[in-house]
């Protein structure tokens, strides 16, 4: 039998991941107890979570199971969630030449549009907010990745990971790639959003080190405090 097992590095309560081909108790090094208590860990974890788990674990407002036909989609996959977005978005302009600085970013850098879709210029760039508000769980980190019908128009989607114990709307910045205009649908899918859940709880998580992006309510510019 092929075993994942944990060692302990010897004075620490550290897991080191070793792939190993007998009985992992001939591996203990330290104490039994936290041996148990980090395969206890293990046997509860997940790598990703599956469509019922993140229902019961994350908490999504507001949750979509499905969506209709002739949308992009979005709510509840297999092992994600596809958020969408929302109307307000912020298209990047070279117009009155401001320097995209973000320490102390100039509103000129934008201009603001609240439509059923936004029209991104051909290599240019805009922000977006979710309509989903999101609640990570402390032993949990989302990872978010882009839907294959923008990504097959050359429209790109970033949304840094989500934090354990971030809550907030998501602010996901869109890029197109194209030489040619690009449309975004308002609410309608725009990313999907993979929950990985961790083989231990963080010692600190993002609400614990009061972080800046926490709590957002609605598109959020980048700042330095």
């Amino acid at each position: 039998l092929h075993w994942r097992q944990f060692e302990l590095e010897r004075g620490t309560s550290v897991p080191r991941f070793l792939e190993i081909d007998m009985n992992p108790s001939d591996y203990l090094i330290g104490d039994r107890g936290e041996l148990d208590r980090l395969m206890h860990h293990y046997d509860q974890a997940g790598a990703v979570l599956s469509d019922e788990m993140i229902a019961n674990l994350v908490a999504i407002n507001p949750m979509a199971i499905n969506s209709p036909k002739g949308v992009i989609s979005y709510g509840l996959t297999s092992y994600g969630y596809d958020m969408r977005i929302d109307r307000k978005y912020k298209v990047f302009t070279n117009l009155h030449s401001a320097v995209v600085d973000p320490k102390n970013f100039d509103k000129k850098c934008f201009v603001d549009i609240e439509d059923d879709v936004c029209i991104v210029p051909p290599n240019s760039f805009a922000l977006g907010v979710s309509v989903e508000h999101f609640r990570i769980p402390r032993n949990v980190l989302a990872i978010c990745v882009g839907k294959s019908t923008y990504a097959r128009c050359g429209i790109v989607v970033n949304v840094t990971p989500l934090e354990p114990e971030w809550q907030g709307k998501v602010t996901i910045e869109i890029s197109n790639t194209t030489p040619n205009p690009a449309k975004i649908y308002s609410n309608e899918g725009i990313a999907q959003v993979l929950f990985l859940k961790a083989l231990l709880p963080c010692k600190i998580s993002y609400a614990d080190k009061k972080g800046r992006y926490q709590d957002q309510k609605d598109l959020t510019l980048p700042f330095v405090k």
